[in-house]
């Protein structure tokens, strides 16, 4: 199968599918604004869904400091454990249309920022091929 004859969400989840391959990222998940899951790739059976839970709770805590702190808008949050497992949050605007990527990584000190740079990229070039209008304001 072509891209071409793949639907949107399909595309959407082979860009995630082969940035997680690519990063040795064992979960990755694209939300819209509000955390509501997208599309998402996982390579160890992770819960796509509880990973969206994060990422609500995670962008409404980090716009709730921005304006405690009067900072403009967060272009990444991020989440370090003891153990080494790391949680990004990515936002992205397209259009007028608020999306946030997330991904995990076993270890901190694995580069993830031009992955998911790459994958916002081809995800922005994507939504604008299949959804020209504004379906997500």
């Amino acid at each position: 199968m072509n891209k071409e004859e793949l639907s949107g969400t399909e595309v959407l989840t082979k860009i995630l599918t082969e940035m997680n391959a690519k990063s040795g990222f064992p979960i990755s998940v694209l939300t819209d604004k509000d955390g509501l899951p997208i599309a998402w790739a996982s390579t160890s059976g992770d819960n796509p869904e509880r990973q969206s839970a994060v990422v609500a709770y995670v962008q409404r805590t980090a716009l709730q400091v921005s304006k405690q702190l009067e900072m403009t808008e967060v272009e990444e949050v991020s989440y370090a454990c003891a153990n080494g497992q790391h949680f990004i949050c990515r936002p992205f605007q397209i259009d007028d249309n608020g999306f946030i990527l997330a991904v995990t990584l076993n270890a901190r000190d694995k580069s993830y920022r031009r992955a998911t740079n790459v994958a916002i990229t081809e995800i922005k070039n994507m939504w604008k091929q299949y959804w020209k209008s504004s379906l997500w304001a």
